[in-house]
C-alpha cells in the first residue's frame, strides 16, 4: 500500500525567526511524502520577501480573521490524505517523525495523534497525551495531531472560537464515534510563547462555551465546566501569589 501523503501546515503572522524554525525543522524530515504549506497573515516583518525566495512550499499571503481562519484556508491548500498543523516556533521532535507515524496512519482511523515535548524553566519534559474520551480540554495538542483531510474540509474549525475551535474540533469527532488513536511517538515541540499558553484562561474560558454548544448530556456539562472553573480560579490565585 502506497504511503499516505501529509500535508503540513503552518500559520503565522510576523514571526519570521519562529517561522524559520519551523521550515528548518519540517525540511529535515527523512519521509519524502510530505507537502509544506504556509499560511501568512499579511506579515510586515519580512515574511513576505522571505517566502519569496523558498522553493518547496505553497503558501499565501493575506489578511485573514485569525489564527483558525487561517488554519481552514491551509485546510483547502491541501493535497494530502492527512493534516499536521505546526505553528510558527514549534518544531518536529525529530528527524524521523513523520517516517514513525505514516504506519498509523493505515489503519481506518480518523485522526491519530502523539505526545508532545515542552520546556518550562529550562527544562524541557514530555506531555503525554490522554487516552480518547470525552474531556473539558484537548487530549492533545494539535502539534501532535494528524486529521483526515475529509473529516477538516467536513467541518472546518468554528472561527467564533478564539482559542478552542479545534478542541470543539475534536470533541465534535468523537461525540460523532470518529476512530481515534492515541500513538506512543513523541510528535513535536511546542512553542510555549504561542496564543493559548500566554492566554490561559481566556482558552479557559473558550472551553466552557464549547461544552455548552457541543455536550447534550447535562451531568457531562456540569463535571466539564466545574473542572474548567476550578482551574480558572486556580490559576488567579496563583498569580496573585
Amino acid at each position: 500500500m502506497c504511503n499516505p501523503k501529509i500535508s503540513v501546515i503552518t500559520v503565522c503572522r510576523n514571526a519570521l525567526p519562529a517561522l524559520q524554525r519551523t521550515v528548518t525543522s519540517v525540511r529535515e524530515q527523512i519521509f519524502s511524502g510530505y507537502e509544506y504549506i504556509i499560511v501568512d497573515g499579511d506579515s510586515t516583518d519580512g515574511t513576505f520577501e522571505w517566502l519569496q525566495m523558498q522553493d518547496g512550499i505553497s503558501w499565501i499571503s493575506e489578511p485573514d480573521l485569525g489564527i483558525y481562519d487561517a488554519m481552514n484556508k491551509g485546510v483547502q491548500m491541501a493535497k494530502g490524505e492527512w493534516i499536521i498543523f505546526l505553528n510558527a516556533g514549534d518544531t518536529f521532535y525529530a528527524s524521523d517523525v513523520l517516517a514513525k507515524v505514516v504506519p498509523y496512519l493505515r489503519d481506518g482511523y480518523g485522526l491519530v495523534y502523539g505526545d508532545i515535548s515542552k520546556e518550562y524553566r529550562g527544562r524541557e519534559s514530555v506531555k503525554l497525551a490522554e487516552e480518547p474520551h470525552n474531556a473539558h480540554r484537548m487530549l492533545c495538542c494539535h502539534q501532535a495531531l494528524f486529521t483526515r483531510t475529509e473529516l477538516l474540509r467536513a467541518t472546518p474549525f468554528d472561527i467564533s472560537h478564539p482559542f478552542s475551535a479545534d478542541f470543539k474540533f475534536v470533541k465534535q469527532m468523537y461525540l460523532r464515534r470518529i476512530a481515534m488513536k492515541h500513538i506512543p511517538i513523541v510528535v513535536s515541540r511546542f512553542d510555549t510563547h504561542g496564543v493559548s499558553s500566554l492566554k490561559r484562561n481566556e482558552g479557559l474560558e473558550d472551553n466552557i462555551r464549547v461544552i455548552r454548544e457541543v455536550d447534550t448530556r447535562h451531568q457531562d456539562r456540569f463535571i466539564f465546566i466545574f473542572r474548567l472553573r476550578f482551574t480558572i480560579l486556580w490559576n488567579r490565585l496563583r498569580h496573585l501569589l
